[in-house]
């Protein structure tokens, strides 16, 4: 019977170090911290994207009112206008569009300007996104590895459980189960002295000349914590 609840306690150690597993918390603290940098990269790719379109545009505009500028020119440059007016007209247009070219330019730079500043940001939080994976798939790595040993451990124990439960009588095994489900995982309890080493009080005279009186195949209880007392070798009785 002590050999059962020592098995069922080392199932319980296993349990406990699956769940508290370092790496679980790790993981999930590494979740928060990715979603923010995940929905910051989002973010920054819809940024550059945006600027680079608005950089698209404002370099067709530039070359549009450039082009307007040359075919200006080249028809002032050939002699096609005779006419003074029309002469003069070409002239201040080309005028007018140089000015324009300008602040095309100005705006085109300055949309450049924030452009590169975007994807500065956006490579930045490319790299941390991935180190983030990296550490991500290392942390699984690690508990994967440790939960496989725990498992087998757990599966040795197992079979080590079910050969000394089946040496047991099923009747005090199943309520061996439900004293440790009661009691806090421990059922049975070895009788040290006069102590009841699962509730550590000490038992009545009464209760002590009781249990000496009976035969060894009788199922003791501790009328304190209801466990199964099992007599050993450091018992008094």
């Amino acid at each position: 019977m002590l050999d059962l609840q020592d098995l069922d306690l080392q199932l319980d150690v296993v349990a406990t170090k699956r769940k508290a597993l370092p790496e679980h918390q790790a993981l999930v603290d590494l979740g928060a911290e990715k979603s923010v940098v995940d929905r910051e990269l989002v973010g920054a790719d819809t940024n550059v994207s945006d600027l680079r379109r608005e950089q698209k545009k404002a370099d067709s505009d530039v070359e549009q009112v450039r082009q307007r500028k040359t075919r200006n020119q080249q028809r002032i440059d050939s002699g096609q206008v005779t006419s003074p007016k029309d002469l003069a007209n070409l002239q201040h247009e080309i005028g007018s569009l140089d000015r324009r070219i300008s602040d095309l330019e100005d705006a085109e730079l300055e949309v450049m300007e924030k452009l590169e500043a975007a994807e500065v940001v956006q490579t930045d939080l490319q790299s941390r996104a991935e180190a983030f994976a990296g550490r991500q798939t290392e942390l699984e790595g690690t508990r994967d590895a440790a939960l496989k040993e725990l498992d087998e451990q757990r599966a040795s124990l197992g079979d080590q459980r079910s050969t000394a439960a089946a040496e047991l009588p099923d009747d005090l095994v199943t309520l061996y189960q439900k004293l440790r489900e009661r009691n806090g995982g421990i059922g049975a309890a070895p009788l040290v002295g006069k102590r009841c080493m699962g509730c550590r009080m000490e038992l009545a005279p009464s209760d002590l000349s009781k249990i000496k009186a009976s035969a060894p195949e009788v199922v003791q209880r501790c009328d304190e914590c209801g466990r199964i007392l099992v007599r050993t070798a450091e018992s008094t009785v």
